[in-house]
């Protein structure tokens, strides 16, 4: 059975204060950096090579950046503001390297509204324990509550 349409939708822009905010947690696998190796197509062998790794600054594998910079794209569009929302822009500044085991948390909070365009700016940042290990701005366009209409 479908949902209805209605209940795909995540927060509208009526719904949304600045201060909200949303997270998501996921802790780091072997299968998802060989997943997103291979979706991604960044073979990178500081990724994927235990051997090469152990000779890098890092001294062992790290997960792709951009993989724990995923889990902020997971709270924008399930929860803050969720299906619906379209990204504009994201910036990110990769802090700390992030290895299998590690439980990252991705954390999204609305620093503006602007009402006029529908834009929302959220101050997005990816946390291990209690070190961020990226930190950036992502900027949202949020539909509005009776701008959604079903298709015919």
């Amino acid at each position: 059975m479908t949902q209805p349409f209605e209940a795909m939708n995540g927060l509208y822009l009526e719904d949304l204060k600045v201060g909200q905010s949303a997270m998501y947690g996921r802790t780091v696998t072997e299968a998802d950096i060989a997943a997103f190796a291979g979706v991604s197509g960044d073979t990178n062998p500081i990724h994927v090579h235990e051997g090469f790794a152990r000779t890098t600054r890092f001294g062992q594998r790290i997960a792709h950046g951009m993989l724990s910079g995923s889990y902020i794209s997971t709270v924008i569009g399930t929860k803050l503001p969720g299906p619906g929302a379209v990204y504009l822009s994201q910036t990110m500044n990769f802090m700390a390297p992030v290895i299998i085991g590690d439980t990252i948390t991705a954390v999204a909070t609305i620093t503006a509204i602007d009402d006029k365009r529908r834009r929302v700016t959220l101050k997005t940042q990816c946390i291990n324990g209690d070190k961020v290990v990226i930190d950036g701005e992502a900027i949202v366009l949020v539909p509005r509550r009776d701008a959604v209409r079903p298709p015919a």
